[in-house]
C-alpha cells in the first residue's frame, strides 16, 4: 500500500513505521491516523514481522494533533464523529510488541500516542509535554490517564497544568522512557533492541504484553492468576520445548515461526 503520511521499512522481522508530515512537524491528522491503523494491523497479521517500531523524524516524533484541522470543529462534530476515539487507538489492539522511538518534540497528541506504545526509547534531544491547556482543551487521547500512571500524579499535574516540557533524562528518571541514546544513534540502537526481541518466540512476546497490560486493569491476585494460566499453557507449545531443550543443550534456541 502507498501511504501519504507514513514511511514504511522492514528490517528482517522488524517493521518500522515512520510518521511523515515534515512540514507540520508530524502533527496528527485524520489521514495519518487512518493510515497508521492500516499499517499497524497489517504488520500485526504479517507472519514475517515479530516487532513494530513507531517513530517520527529527527526533529519531532509528533508535535501534537493538527490544530489547523480541528480549530473550527464544534461539539457536534467532535462528539458525534467520535474524534480521536474512531481512529487513534488502533495501536492498543496490536498484539505484537510496539516500540516507540522518540527524537525531538513529542507533545500533546504525539506524547499520548507515544504512551500507547509498549515502551519508549528516546534520543537525547527528545522533549515531552502535554500543552493542551494552552489551546483551551483537556488532553483527549489519554494524557490525563496514562501520564500519571507512568510518572506519578504530581509530575503529571505539573506538566499538564504548567505545560512544562521534560527532557529525555527526566523522562527516563520518572519512568516515561526506558532508554536514552544519542540522537545520531537512536534508530540503530532501537533496531538492535527490536531485533533481539524479534528472535524470541512471538507467541510468548504477545502473551507477556497481554499480561503486563492486564496488570493495569486487575487486582494483583487476579493478575497473577491470569499470568499463571499463560505459564501453564506454555508447556504445551513448541516454544517451551525448543527453549528449554536449547538451554539444557547449551545452544542458541531457534524460535523461527514459533
Amino acid at each position: 500500500m502507498e501511504y501519504a503520511d507514513l514511511l514504511i521499512e522492514t528490517h528482517g522481522k522488524v517493521a518500522v513505521i515512520r510518521l511523515n508530515r515534515p512540514k507540520a512537524m508530524n502533527a496528527l491528522n485524520d489521514n495519518m491516523m487512518n493510515e497508521l491503523g492500516v499499517a499497524l494491523r497489517g504488520f500485526d497479521q504479517d507472519p514475517g514481522v515479530n516487532v513494530i517500531i513507531l517513530t517520527g523524524s529527527d526533529k519531532a516524533f509528533a508535535a501534537g494533533a493538527d490544530i489547523a484541522a480541528m480549530a473550527n470543529y464544534d461539539y457536534r462534530e467532535t462528539y458525534g464523529n467520535d474524534y480521536i476515539g474512531r481512529n487513534w487507538e488502533h495501536i492498543l489492539d496490536i498484539r505484537k510488541p510496539v516500540i516507540g522511538v522518540v527524537s525531538g518534540y513529542c507533545l500533546g497528541g504525539g506524547c499520548e500516542l507515544a504512551m500507547m506504545c509498549d515502551f519508549l526509547i528516546a534520543a537525547d534531544n527528545a522533549k515531552f509535554g502535554q500543552p493542551e491547556i494552552k489551546v483551551g482543551v483537556t488532553p483527549g487521547a489519554g494524557g490525563t490517564q496514562r501520564l500519571p500512571r507512568a510518572i506519578s500524579k504530581s509530575k503529571a499535574m505539573d506538566m499538564l497544568l504548567t505545560t512544562r516540557m521534560i527532557d529525555a533524562v527526566e523522562a527516563e528518571r520518572t519512568g516515561l522512557v526506558s532508554r536514552i541514546y544519542p540522537a545520531a544513534e537512536v534508530m540503530a540502537e532501537a533496531l538492535k533492541v527490536a531485533q533481539g526481541i524479534a528472535e524470541m518466540p512471538v507467541s510468548v512476546a504477545m502473551q507477556i504484553k497481554d499480561c503486563v497490560n492486564q496488570a493495569y486493569q486487575m487486582p494483583l491476585s487476579e493478575g497473577v492468576r491470569y499470568e499463571r494460566r499463560y505459564f501453564h499453557a506454555g508447556f504445551g507449545t513448541p516454544a517451551q520445548k525448543e527453549g528449554m531443550a536449547a538451554f539444557l543443550e547449551k545452544r542458541k534456541p531457534e524460535f523461527d515461526g514459533l
